[in-house]
Order: C-alpha cells, then sequence, then structure tokens
C-alpha cells in the first residue's frame, strides 16, 4: 500500500472572523474524512494566512491552533492583498506538505471538490483547477463581467482556466516552479499555467458567501482585471500602435481634402468639425499614454524588486 502524501490546505484571510469559525468547523470535518479513508497522511494541515487583518482574525487562527493541530497559521506583517497572502501560505506550506490546495476562506468554494482534487494529484496530475460548473448564483452584470473578462484574455492571447479563479491544487515540484516566477505583480491565474507539469481540472458548484462582506468590491474587480491583462499580454499596446497607424492615415486623408477645398475655393471655417477633432485626438492621446504609463508603472515596480510579502509569525505543528 502507498504511504498517504500530506497536504496543506491554504487559506488566505482579511477581515474573516464572521466566517472563521464556521470554516475551521467544515474544513476539520473534510481533513479527518481523508485522513480516515487514507487519501492523505495525519500530518495534513489547514493553514490560515492573515493578511494584515486589523479585526480578530489572527488571535482566532492562533486560537485555532492552540486548540487543534491541524490548524496552523502565517500572519503577514502588513496588508499585501490577496494575491501576495495566498503566495505567502503557499511557499511556506510547500515545505511541509507533498500537495497544497488553495480557497478562499468564505465556504463559496466547495470543500467537497478536494476529493477529487487530490484523487487527480493521485492519478499524476500536478495542477488540478477547481473550475465552476455554473455561475447560477451571480447576478447577471457580475456573470456578464466575469465571463467578458475570461474570453477577452483567451483573445489577447492569455492562457488561462476559463471560470476558473484560485482554487486549485499544486504538487510540490509544481509549487516549486511557481517559486521561479519573481515578479511583484502578481496574477497567479495566469502564472500557474505557465509552470507547465500534467494539469487537469474538477467542476464545482460554487455558494454564496457564508457571512461577512466580499472583499473584491467592482473597483477592486476591474483593478484586479486590469493587472491580469498588463502582466501577461503586450497586445494593448500594439493596438494603440494600429491605432495611431489608422488616425495617422485619416489625417493624411484629411489633409488632402483640407487642399483640394483650398485651392477649389470652396474651404468653410468649420468649428463643429474642428473641435471634435481636436478632442478626439486629445483623448485618444491621453489613452494611449495612459495604457504606456501603466506599463512603464508595472516595468518600475519589479526594477525595485521589493519583497511580495513578510512573515512575521507561523505557527505549525508538524508530527
Amino acid at each position: 500500500m502507498k504511504e498517504a502524501k500530506t497536504l496543506y490546505v491554504v487559506i488566505p484571510c482579511y477581515k474573516e472572523e464572521e466566517v472563521l469559525p464556521e470554516t475551521a468547523r467544515r474544513m476539520k470535518i473534510k481533513m479527518k474524512s481523508l485522513m480516515d479513508s487514507g487519501m492523505i497522511s495525519p500530518e495534513s494541515r489547514v493553514m490560515f494566512v492573515n493578511d494584515g487583518s486589523k479585526d480578530r482574525t489572527w488571535d482566532i487562527i492562533a486560537q485555532l491552533h492552540e486548540e487543534d493541530k491541524l490548524f496552523s497559521g502565517v500572519n503577514l506583517s502588513r496588508n499585501r492583498g490577496h494575491q501576495n497572502a495566498l503566495l505567502a501560505g503557499l511557499m511556506t506550506a510547500v515545505n511541509y506538505a507533498d500537495m497544497v490546495v488553495s480557497m478562499d476562506a468564505d465556504l463559496q468554494d466547495d470543500i467537497n471538490a478536494i476529493d477529487a482534487m487530490v484523487e487527480q494529484y493521485h492519478n499524476g496530475y500536478d495542477v488540478v483547477y477547481g473550475v465552476r460548473s455554473s455561475r447560477k448564483t451571480d447576478t447577471f452584470f457580475k456573470r456578464f463581467t466575469a465571463e467578458s473578462f475570461y474570453r477577452l484574455m483567451k483573445a489577447l492571447g492569455v492562457d488561462i482556466i476559463f471560470n476558473h479563479a484560485d482554487y486549485r491544487l499544486m504538487s510540490r515540484r509544481a509549487l516549486e516552479g511557481l517559486a521561479d516566477f519573481k515578479e511583484v505583480n502578481l496574477f497567479l491565474r495566469g502564472i500557474v499555467p505557465q509552470i507547465g507539469y500534467p494539469w487537469t481540472t474538477v467542476e464545482y458548484a460554487r455558494a454564496e458567501r457564508f457571512a461577512g462582506e466580499s472583499k473584491y468590491p467592482l473597483k477592486k474587480m476591474l483593478s484586479f482585471a486590469f493587472d491580469g491583462i498588463t502582466s501577461f499580454s503586450i497586445k494593448p499596446m500594439r493596438l494603440i500602435l494600429h491605432l495611431g497607424a489608422i488616425v495617422f492615415a485619416i489625417s493624411i486623408l484629411m489633409l488632402l481634402w483640407a487642399l483640394a477645398a483650398y485651392i477649389s475655393g470652396s474651404s468653410v471655417a468649420g468649428w463643429t468639425s474642428l473641435m471634435g477633432s481636436i478632442w478626439l485626438i486629445g483623448g485618444i492621446q491621453l489613452l494611449s499614454l495612459g495604457v504606456i504609463g501603466e506599463y512603464v508603472g508595472k516595468v518600475y515596480g519589479e526594477t525595485k524588486a521589493r519583497p511580495r510579502f513578510i512573515i512575521q509569525q507561523v505557527l505549525n505543528k508538524p508530527e
């Protein structure tokens, strides 16, 4: 009989005091079930990562750890954002685990899908993506914008898994490959497919948030989407080049038309067309500068190479 492998479930937390007790309760049942069936070893753990929360999140994590060694914790020195907190947990868990599942604390990800993920790991897959089977629980606006984002990313040439967020299983060697990606601007949904290794998907139904408020309002979602696009595709800059060529060609035609009108003596001062042209060209220039500035800003951030996270404390009790 094969030796059971160690599983760590990494859960980034930011102001999750309302949902953490229930998350811990459900995860304990699930982990014990997997251990009893022999799918994972007794050394497996649930690792909560506190992303600089100002509420009682870390106190609850510390209490859970004190009461049960199944739960471990990572406390970041300050708030670094979801992606950095998740990476901190992954890079900590890789030192103890054979495989790591990442998921959110809000219980929207179906924890029962972990069974299928572990099974696929034993079938030889290094990365198992949790993919939503449907978006029936989303509003029309959320469903439309989310699906449009994935299609846009694909159109821009980004290798991304449709309807996949950050619910996935990764083997130790896949995580070691992830550690070689040093970029500061993290978009793990785009980075993980770059690692390679055998991968597959597991479908699950996403539930409503158990308690608390979403940490991704519309403004943050749009910012996250734009970060993903500019981190993995230069097509927006190429579109600017093409747009500039089109505007230049139109301007040449307009110049020829103006010269022809002047020579024929039928030129008339057109205030509306002049103002329209100025505003159009000015808007295109500002938009182009903004897109280029976003890329320059990302280069600036990468060249500084500041740490993506700083861990203040780790609570873990391996066997």
